[in-house]
Parts: C-alpha cells; sequence; structure tokens
C-alpha cells in the first residue's frame, strides 16, 4: 500500500468535507503532503504567562488574571471593558464587538487566561479583542508547549481550523515513506541538511527554546532545509527541459558567410568586441544539431539587435525562417525598422505581424510566412497565434523575453515542430539579471553578457527633482529644445491604468503646447494607432519635433541620438529596471545628456533610495542588484506573470547564498541519483510537465 502523503487527498482528514475542501483548494492545499508544505508565516510564544506589571506595549503575550469588573462603556464606539488582576498589576481589555454570553463569561471573579497585544488606550495599557478561556477549577488549562504558529489562510478558514488539520496531518508522519526523504544521505551531510520529516515537524511546532528572529526572517536551519530543496527542484526542472530539448534535436546551420558578411560591410559601425563574442557563440550553437538554448543580456545601448540580426541571417543563409518577437507593439515596430534597413538591401523578404495588422493585408502577410516567402518575420504576440503556420521556422529571437508567459513561448517553439526538430531560441533581454537570479530562474539557457558600450556614447547625468520646481524644469526643456536638441516628457503609469495614463499624457501634453509655442511637439501612447505611434516617431526621428510627450511605452527600442534631455515623471511609480530602461532612450549620440527624475513629495523611504540609485549609477547590473534587494525577484524578472518563480518556501532573495550550493547538488544528483530528480520536481512544482514542454 502507497503511504505516500502527497497521494492520500487531505479529505480523508477528520472534518473535511467538500466545503472546506474547496476552500483549501483556494490556496493549493489538496493532499496531505501539501499541507505539511504549507507553513506558517510567523509565530506567536503563548508557551508561558508574563506578570502584568511587566507588560511592554506592541508584543504579543499571554496573561492571566481573576475579573475584577465588567462593564458596557459608551464613547464614539460602544465598548465591553473587563479589568483583570493577578496579584502583580492590572490590565483593561476592551471588545467592540460582543455578545451577551461574553458578558455572562466575564463577570467579576471569573479566572480568565488571554492572549493577544498591549497597546496604548484610554485607560493605559489595554488588550483589544484578545483570544480568551475561562480556566475553571475542576479543569486545569493547559500552557502550550510550543511555539503557536500563523498560517497563510483564505476568506472562511480560520487559524485554528488550519492548525487543527496540521496537527492531524503530523501524526501521519510516521517515518520517511510517508514524506519520502528524496536527497541522498551523502547530500545532506555535505550541505549539512537535516532530514526532511524533521525539518517539517519542527517548522509547524517550534519548541519554547527556537529563534522567534531566525524563525520569522526565515533563516532557520529548518526552513533553509526546505527552501534548499525547493531550489534544487526548480533547478533541476529547468535542466529536465534544456536536456529534453536538445534530445528532440534541432536543425544545423553552419555559418557561410554570404549573407553576414554583406551586412558587416554595410553597416555604419564596427561591431564592439563584446558583440564580437557573443555574435560567435551564438553562431557555433546555430552549426550544431542541438536546439540552440540562449539567453543575451545587455545593457540598454550595447547593440543586442545587430547580434539579433545576424542569428537570423545564419538561419536564411541555411534556407530558415527566422521569426522576431517582442512584447509591445512599439519595439516590434521598431525591430522592424531596423531589420528592413539592414535586411531588404541584402534582398531578404521581410515582413510584420502584430494584432492591429487585420483583413486583406493580415491574410497576405500569413500566407507569405506559411509559403515559405518571407524568410523573417517581425512580430509581437500575433506569432503565437493557431493561424501562424510557419513553411520552415528555424530561428526564433525572443526580446525581453520576461514578459511573455510559459504557454506562449510553448506555442511559438511548436511552431518548427513540424520540420522534425526544434528551431533555435535566442533569447534577449535589456533587464540585466543578476548572476544569482539567472543561475536559479536560467539554469535551462547559456548565457551570453554584452558587457561594453559602443564608443562614443556620452554618460547621462541624473538629477532628482521635486515637481515644486516645474517652471524651472520647462525652462530648461525650451533652452535645449532652442538650442537644436531634442527631448522626451514621460508620463509614468497611474494605478495600472492605460486609459489613465494615456489621459495624462494627452493633458500633459496640451499644457506643454500652451505653455510651449514656439515648440514642436508631439504624443505618443498606447491607445494611438500602430501607423500614428510610427508616424509620430518618424517625425521625432527626422528632427521635425522638439519634444516627444510619451508614456512608458518608449521605455525599450527607441533609438534618437539627437534627443539628449529626458523628464520622468513621477518616477517613484517605477522600478529601477523600468527607469533604466527609459533613461537608455538619451545619451545615444555625442551631445551631453540628462534625465530630470521629477518626483511628487513626500517619498517614502524606498522610493528615496532607489532615486539615489539611478543618480549615483549608470551600471545596469549595479541597478539590477538594488532592484533584487528593494523590490524582490517577482519584480525584477516580471516573473509574476510567467509564474517561473513563484516558490512556497524559498524566496530567491533571501535565499540567494544557497544557490551555488543548489547548483553544484542539482550536477551531483544528476549524476549519481539520477531516479531521484523526477520524485523531487513533481514534489515542487505542481505544474512540472509543463515546465518540462515549455
Amino acid at each position: 500500500m502507497d503511504k505516500s502523503l502527497n497521494n492520500i487527498p487531505v479529505t480523508t482528514l477528520k472534518g473535511v468535507g467538500d466545503a472546506l475542501a474547496g476552500k483549501l483548494a483556494k490556496i493549493d492545499i489538496h493532499s496531505i503532503q501539501d499541507l505539511l508544505f504549507h507553513l506558517p508565516l510567523r509565530y506567536q510564544d503563548r508557551t508561558r504567562i508574563t506578570p502584568i506589571n511587566t507588560l511592554q506595549p506592541n508584543s504579543d503575550v499571554v496573561v492571566q488574571g481573576k475579573v475584577l469588573a465588567a462593564e458596557v462603556v459608551m464613547g464614539r464606539r460602544r465598548s465591553l471593558l473587563c479589568r483583570i488582576s493577578d496579584g502583580s498589576g492590572t490590565i483593561n481589555l476592551r471588545f467592540f464587538h460582543f455578545t451577551a454570553a461574553q458578558k455572562s463569561n466575564l463577570r467579576p471573579g471569573a479566572e480568565i487566561r488571554c492572549f493577544g497585544e498591549p497597546r496604548r488606550g484610554a485607560t493605559g495599557l489595554e488588550i483589544y479583542h484578545p483570544e480568551y478561556r475561562v480556566i475553571k477549577a475542576d479543569m486545569p488549562a493547559d500552557i502550550q508547549e510550543t511555539l503557536t504558529p500563523v498560517y497563510p489562510a483564505t476568506a472562511g478558514l480560520t487559524q485554528q481550523r488550519i492548525r487543527s488539520l496540521c496537527e492531524q496531518a503530523l501524526q501521519l508522519l510516521d517515518d520517511d515513506s510517508s514524506l519520502q526523504e528524496l536527497l541522498p544521505e551523502g547530500i545532506r551531510e555535505k550541505y549539512q541538511l537535516s532530514s526532511l520529516v524533521a525539518a517539517v515537524r519542527l517548522l509547524h511546532q517550534p519548541p519554547p527554546g527556537e529563534s522567534m528572529l531566525l524563525l520569522s526572517e526565515g533563516g532557520h536551519p529548518a526552513q533553509q532545509r526546505l527552501a534548499f530543496e525547493e531550489l534544487l527542484a526548480h533547478n533541476l526542472s529547468l535542466q529536465q527541459l534544456r536536456k529534453r530539448v536538445q534530445s528532440i534535436g534541432g536543425f544545423a546551420m553552419p555559418p557561410t558567410n554570404q549573407l553576414t558578411k554583406k551586412l558587416l560591410a554595410q553597416l555604419p559601425f564596427s561591431l564592439t568586441a563584446a558583440q564580437q563574442r557573443v555574435v560567435a557563440h551564438v553562431s557555433q550553437d546555430m552549426a550544431a544539431r542541438v536546439p540552440m538554448l540562449r539567453l543575451v543580456q545587455g545593457d540598454v545601448g550595447s547593440g543586442k539587435t545587430v547580434v539579433a540580426a545576424l542569428a537570423a541571417l545564419q538561419a536564411v543563409e541555411n534556407d530558415y525562417q527566422a521569426a522576431v518577437m517582442a512584447p509591445t507593439e512599439i519595439l516590434a515596430e521598431q525591430h522592424q525598422l531596423n531589420f528592413a534597413n539592414w535586411l531588404k538591401p541584402l534582398g531578404i523578404s521581410m515582413v510584420f505581424l502584430s494584432g492591429k495588422t487585420q483583413g486583406k493585408k493580415r491574410q497576405e502577410v500569413l500566407e507569405k510566412i506559411a509559403s515559405g516567402e518571407a524568410m523573417v518575420v517581425v512580430g509581437t504576440h500575433a506569432l503565437f497565434q493557431d493561424e501562424v503556420v510557419f513553411h520552415r521556422l528555424g530561428m526564433a529571437v525572443i526580446d525581453e523575453q520576461h514578459r511573455f508567459g510559459v504557454h506562449q513561448r510553448m506555442a511559438l517553439r511548436k511552431k518548427g515542430e513540424k520540420n522534425g526538430g526544434l528551431p533555435h531560441q535566442l533569447i534577449m533581454t535589456a533587464t540585466p539579471i543578476p548572476r544569482t537570479l539567472a543561475m536559479s530562474a536560467y539554469a535551462d539557457l547559456d548565457v551570453s553578457v554584452i558587457d561594453e558600450l559602443p564608443p562614443g556614447r556620452t554618460p547621462i547625468n541624473t538629477v532628482v527633482i521635486g515637481d515644486d520646481r516645474r517652471e524651472e524644469v520647462i525652462k530648461r526643456l525650451k533652452n535645449a529644445c532652442l538650442d537644436s536638441r531634442q527631448a522626451y516628457w514621460v508620463c509614468t503609469l497611474i494605478e495600472e491604468s492605460e486609459a489613465l495614463q494615456c489621459q495624462a499624457a494627452e493633458v500633459t501634453a496640451e499644457q506643454l503646447r500652451e505653455t510651449l509655442p514656439e515648440l514642436s511637439i508631439g504624443l505618443v501612447h498606447g491607445r494611438m494607432k500602430a501607423n500614428e505611434k510610427a508616424e509620430v516617431m518618424q517625425a521625432f526621428k527626422d528632427g521635425h519635433l522638439h519634444l516627444l510627450v510619451a508614456t512608458t511605452v518608449i521605455e525599450v527600442g527607441v533609438d534618437v541620438p539627437n534627443a539628449s534631455l529626458m523628464i520622468i515623471e513621477n518616477p517613484e511609480r517605477l522600478g529601477l529596471a523600468q527607469l533604466h530602461q527609459l533613461r537608455g532612450r538619451v545619451g545615444r549620440g555625442k551631445i551631453a545628456s540628462h534625465c530630470l527624475l521629477m518626483y511628487h513629495a513626500p517619498l517614502s523611504q524606498q522610493s528615496r533610495e532607489r532615486l539615489q540609485v539611478m543618480r549615483d549609477s549608470s551600471d545596469g547590473f549595479v541597478i539590477a542588484e538594488k532592484d533584487l534587494q528593494l523590490r524582490g525577484p517577482g519584480e525584477v524578472l516580471g516573473t509574476r506573470q510567467t509564474g517561473l518563480t513563484q516558490f512556497r518556501v524559498a524566496d530567491l532573495e533571501r535565499d540567494s547564498n544557497l544557490l551555488m550550493a543548489v547548483r553544484s547538488a542539482a550536477e551531483e544528483l544528476l549524476e549519481q541519483s539520477p531516479q531521484t530528480v523526477e520524485p523531487l520536481v513533481n514534489r515542487w512544482l505542481a505544474r512540472g510537465e509543463e515546465y518540462a514542454n515549455v
């Protein structure tokens, strides 16, 4: 009989019917194992009674005493006030919501034990709405023997109910077969990890001596034991995915240099040493019959697009199609423009496909992709759709890939499967990902970094300024534009609403036109039609506009060397990576460039720190590390939407010290105990199969 708690549904526990099972399912608890891995958020110490005369405000305590008086008092709100004494002192308990039964329980003379947080109130220290029990002489109340866990919950699921279910689950933890120990003893000893069962027991019922501080910070050895195993499972799942992709095989595309040489000869610049190094990595990968899985990181303006174009050309030289996909319309359009300038003189047929490509035009584009007439296809999410059928897709470039979800990347990859292999994948990001994070989140990818900027780029001077100096900023803007330079004015997101963001940009553009009639001012936002946006952008690029007012749609891909001033309103609303991307729109020519971060006071401590980082550094990797510290990995990677790092126990930022060891342990496990890999991945990744197919 299989005693594994992973296979025993939570409905086998006493008191769990369909209704309660439904509530538990909302927090991803389906089996007994799920319940055991549903760890407390924090703990309360109810293991000792504190004398009333030693109480301090704002810390949870257990007190016990005799009720001296209980009465309903009228104030701004009616409340039940109950005064208790333990001989050392007295304290008031206050209930704003109470019943007749409570009034009866709390009568003078009753002995009660209660738990709560003393705070300063109208009568000195008071405990508001404490949990309490009346202690009867014939039934002494036992003091708690362990710290009391406080669990993540959901509507209709009380702490008491979760505690009682976890206690039942712990009783089933009889030996290692119920919660199988998957880490070999050698690995546990090497990395000083306790047994899984011991760690789980301790975290649900910590003895009184355990450090509350260590537990609250997630640094307890028992928490680290589980975090290690979960990080290991994620790392292994990505390595499995890489293995699976490579076992399917791809298309060998050796460089013939017919087209790549021509492109390099016609470029008005030479590649940097870093670009040449990355191009060589990519070219070598594509020559193999194993599908390339390479992430190219490069700071804003480091020249990733040329690398992508050369990779696409290597596919075309070998008679394969290349797809280039970007997350936003404006970035896809920018890629289309760059690729067209470079590839059309070489006689290569290209098409563009986005959600806005409609009707007859759309049909024509789809036919060209299906027949193979279009050798390079540039587009947005539209490339994923079922109706898009490639003739011979051999190479996919995915830009700013962390903005795409798991299913979307999977769908594009499948477009190449009909030819008996998987297309090469080149993934690009201008969001520098700290090394620790890349090791965990992209364990399936080879990583190349373009770590130098093209020569002639001028450093950007960043100034942090309050919006009470708006007039001064507008005057500076006017002088710069009348001095033959161009500028951006960026209106940031308001309450996550694109409509409000666009409206803010429209209002700002109108106000600036009134204030600066001598300037020619354009407007770009996400709700404009593609051709309208393209016209305004082209006019700005051609120098017909002094100022471009825009939403954050210009974050990536816009290249106007003459633009040397950027004003970002309310920069405190944006993450550091996004601010760095926006700032990268200036400093692309030889003119000294400036970025003004115009904030609205008062700023929170975190916002002040973030703007200080922007002022002090122009290094994308330094900024990304700080962003990771301040906002956490979900924001930095954009994984809130992709689901890549939805950890149950681990925290990438807190547990980054484990990542090197996890990586080594993964290699050892694959070599020495490959049979444990699948069970480990299945234990921690509920959607393991989905990732394995990405």
